[in-house]
This record gives structure tokens, sequence and C-alpha cells, in this order.
């Protein structure tokens, strides 16, 4: 039944690649709710096969963040950054054992965190300094969090989350323009790596 919902759901994703990635965002609703279904449907595939509750709250808090963030204006943006570092914090409750490891992969996790300082702090606006700052702390707890897990989809799809967050962060904040390649490599990132979480979830998280 899930693999229904994953092939439904790459049907708009595929179609948001093609036609809407890369583009400014618009005013008309039609490209947020192509981009909003391509997650709710993983959503709810989850909430029908009985995936853990928390990595589907993750994912329909993921659906929410990509409305907003398809949405144009500050406001928006920063509905959508409240709305994905919730879904961070419902990932990190969800991959938490206590014992993450090893301890290679958790500084590697922490500097790539800690680099936001050098290349990207400098260059948000002052009034979302720290809005970015405290989603930055909720995407390294999700990051370290999901070390607790063993080698495999999930820890596989937050690797391609926490790419497709930093391709975003330089976009928006250093390129501070749509770059097509760029918006691409974003969103196939992103919808892959939460299939991917969904899928690794469904097999069992420890």
């Amino acid at each position: 039944m899930l693999i229904v919902f994953i092939l439904a759901a790459a049907i708009p994703s595929l179609v948001y690649l093609l036609r809407h990635a890369g583009q400014p965002a618009q005013a008309s609703q039609g490209p947020a709710l192509i981009k909003t279904a391509a997650t709710a449907l993983l959503a709810l595939g989850g909430l029908v096969a009985g995936a853990p509750w928390l990595v589907v709250a993750g994912l329909a808090l993921g659906a929410l963040g990509d409305y907003a963030l398809a949405r144009p204006g500050d406001r928006a943006f920063l509905a959508g950054m409240v709305a994905f570092g919730l879904g961070h914090l419902a990932y990190a409750a969800a991959f938490w054992t206590g014992h993450p490891g090893p301890w290679w992969a958790v500084a590697l996790v922490l500097a790539l965190v800690g680099s936001t300082e050098g290349w990207l702090a400098p260059r948000v606006p002052p009034a979302l300094a720290l809005p970015v700052r405290v989603y930055i702390g909720l995407i390294a707890m999700m990051g370290v969090a999901a070390l607790c897990q063993p080698a495999g989809p999930v820890l596989a799809g937050v690797a391609m989350f926490l790419a497709s967050d930093t391709l975003l962060a330089w976009e928006k904040f250093v390129a501070r323009a749509p770059v097509r390649a760029v918006s691409w490599a974003v969103w196939a990132l992103y919808w892959g790596g939460q299939a991917l979480i969904l899928w690794g979830a469904m097999g069992g998280l420890s």
C-alpha cells in the first residue's frame, strides 16, 4: 500500500520539478498546491500504512512548510521555517535513542552546521537572523538524532534533507535569486529524502 502512495506522490513531485522549481514564488495557488501535494501524499501514505506517528507528523509539517515557501513574501518564508523547524523536532524525537555515533559523523554534522556562521549568517537580513539561527539549530538536532539510526534509508534521507536545506540557504541568502540547477537539486534532494525517511521508518526505527 505504501508504494502506491509514494508513486502517487512522485507525480506532483515531478510536475513541480519540471515546471516550477527555480521559478520565483508566485501569487497563484497552482504551484503551491502541486508542491504541497507531493509531500502531503507521503504523509497520508505513512498514516495509512502505520508509520511511526512522529514521522507522519514530520511529513505533514513538511507539507505545510512546502505550501508556505511556495508563497511570496518574508511572512510566508517565516511560516515555512516554523513548519519545517517543528518537523525537524518531530524527526529528532523519532530518531533519538541516546546513542548517536560514530563520533566523527556527529562532528561532521556539527561542522557543517557551524560553517553557516561563516558563509551564511553575515548575509542573512537582521530581521531573519534569529529565526535562521534557531532553524539551523533544529536541523543540527535532527542530524545528530538521525545518527542514532543504523545505516540505511532513514540516514540517507536525512543526509539528503540536510544537503537540500544547505543548498536552499545558499540560493536564498548568497545567490539571492533562483538558480535553476540548484533549485532542481534542492527539490530532488528534499523530496527524495522525505520519501527515504518514510520508507526506512516503515522498516522500524531503533
